[in-house]
């Protein structure tokens, strides 16, 4: 699959733990930044994976934060996107079965890196339920 990932300072390591422990599992990751840990504004990095999300030029996308709340709400205001903010296997699984999500983000400061491992997998494994969702997507969509 191909993941689109960004973060902030604050995800930083957590983007990057897991930006390799993907590209380790065969997914062709592409890194929208930031580089460092040094302080920097999310938005700046977080719209343009959004964006590539929306576009079509990544299947999936991670986002993360030192909360992660900032980082959905900038992925949500690009159309075509639906970012889950997650924080268990539960949050995930729910956000791509009932809500088609197509990003996720993650805080750095609220999980732990397994945690954010387990949320990743549950996110990439599970399907969208279709059904009785479908009116709901296409809503949030109009």
């Amino acid at each position: 699959m191909k993941i689109g990932i960004a973060s902030d300072h604050a995800g930083f390591s957590h983007k990057e733990a897991l930006r390799l422990w993907l590209a380790g599992l065969g997914h062709e990751v592409v890194d929208y930044g930031c580089f460092s840990d040094e302080r920097t504004d999310y938005p700046t990095w977080i719209r343009p994976c959004a964006e590539a999300v929306a576009r079509g030029e990544v299947e999936r996308g991670i986002v993360l934060g030192g909360s992660g709340n900032g980082e959905a709400i900038v992925a949500n205001r690009v159309r075509g996107v639906r970012c889950g903010y997650c924080f268990n296997e539960e949050t995930a699984f729910l956000t791509r079965s009932h809500n088609d999500a197509n990003c996720i983000a993650i805080g750095q400061r609220i999980i732990d890196l397994d945690t954010a491992k387990k949320v990743v997998e549950t996110f990439l494994a599970t399907e969208f339920e279709g059904g009785r969702h479908i009116p709901r997507i296409v809503a949030i969509d109009d």
